[in-house]
């Protein structure tokens, strides 16, 4: 058997990128690309495949929606068009009103500024969790995506495993443990072994194929 530590670098190898880099967001601890975050977990958290969400979130990108105030500007009919675009197309009209209501929610409260709403839950995971849930759209789910990506940024969320990271490390053999399983990795590797490790639960990489290109090596 492969030990852990090559089974986690061949899935990073197979999976280098997280949702938000799949998404074209550079993200980094600044306002607009916090705000990209938010908007495609907003996407991610319907029941929809992950490739229509993330291929919704670069048309709104593409459009210019990457601010909380371009996005509430937007007419509803130009986000829903946008959607439609990325074939995110079940959920459209309603997303897109929660996307206006939830941008407008980010002005109000946090000035558009998620930073605002880091500093304010204060190393308090679960204060941060009930925060996010606050947007029209983002429920626990979602609240975990936003987290598990954020925490590339976030450096005192790691390590961040939600229940689907775990699932996906269960199905790889490595430890269902949150701690041992950053400890496979080096730092800022973490939010990408959580991301690629979410792809395994959800059947989007083979946890068979990872386990034997492990042990050949």
């Amino acid at each position: 058997m492969p030990d852990d530590r090559k089974v986690a670098r061949v899935l990073l190898d197979r999976q280098a990128r997280t949702y938000a880099e799949e998404a074209g967001i550079a993200l980094a601890d600044r306002p607009t690309p916090l705000y990209q975050l938010l908007v495609l977990t907003t996407l991610l958290s319907t029941r929809i495949r992950a490739c229509v969400a993330i291929a919704a979130a670069r048309e709104l990108f593409a459009a210019g929606y990457r601010t909380p105030q371009v996005m509430e500007a937007a007419s509803w009919q130009d986000r829903v068009d946008a959607l439609g675009r990325g074939h995110y197309r079940r959920y459209d009209e309603r997303t897109a009103t929660m996307l206006g209501r939830a941008a407008r929610l980010c002005l109000d409260r946090w000035h558009g500024d998620l930073r605002r709403m880091h500093r304010e839950a204060d190393g308090d995971r679960d204060a941060l969790r009930r925060l996010l849930t606050e947007f029209p759209g983002i429920g626990p789910t979602g609240a975990d995506i936003f987290l598990r990506e954020a925490q590339t940024v976030w450096p005192d969320l790691r390590p961040y495993a939600d229940r689907r990271t775990l699932a996906g490390a269960k199905r790889l053999g490595l430890p269902a443990n949150p701690g041992r399983l950053a400890g496979l990795v080096g730092d800022a590797d973490f939010g990408r072994l959580a991301s690629a490790l979410v792809r395994v639960a959800l059947g989007q990489e083979s946890a068979g194929e990872v386990s034997r290109t492990a042990a050949g090596r």
